[in-house]
């Protein structure tokens, strides 16, 4: 059972962070100009998205594996869940900021529209920036993880060397 819960849980939550980004990005995207469009315009940028949206699902499972205590007695997650949820909103962010400016087809709102040309003409930066904080955010978490996996080896070398005296 513990072996089966270490495994599937993270990876149940990587999947399930993969599935909403994806789902939220053709979802806004389709809403303002069809599947369609929406599926072309993954297409396109797919070299950048792909990897974001994996990133994601990977913090997700990170972050299943400290948030349960996995594979260590972790004694602090130190700022792992916001740090989940500042990389994923921007990476949603930039991820909807390079179509951002389709939206304004739909909503010709004078501040959006001014909004939506500065989001659409720096796109492929914001997507660089979102991708940028899902990394950063990746090798906090691990940092977390090896360090707290790091406590229990010493713990675990104490009672090993108490016991044998």
């Amino acid at each position: 059972m513990q072996i089966v819960k270490r495994i599937f849980i993270p990876l149940g939550a990587g999947l399930a962070g993969m599935f909403f980004l994806t789902g939220l990005y053709f979802g806004i995207m389709s809403w303002a100009e069809g599947f369609k469009a929406a599926r072309e315009l993954f297409w396109s940028d797919r070299w950048i998205i792909i990897p974001i949206i994996v990133g994601f699902g990977i913090q997700a499972a990170l972050y299943a594996i400290l948030k349960f205590r996995l594979f260590t007695p972790v004694t602090t997650t130190g700022p792992s869940g916001a740090l989940m949820g500042a990389s994923g909103t921007t990476s949603t962010v930039a991820m909807l900021a390079c179509c951002v400016h389709h939206v304004t087809d739909v909503l010709p709102i004078l501040g959006l529209t001014v909004a939506a040309t500065f989001l659409g003409r720096y796109r492929t930066l914001f997507l660089w920036g979102g991708l940028g904080t899902n990394l950063i955010g990746i090798l906090i978490m691990l940092f977390i993880l090896l360090k707290e996996r790091q406590k229990t080896i010493q713990i675990a070398n104490r009672i090993h060397s108490a016991e044998a005296k």
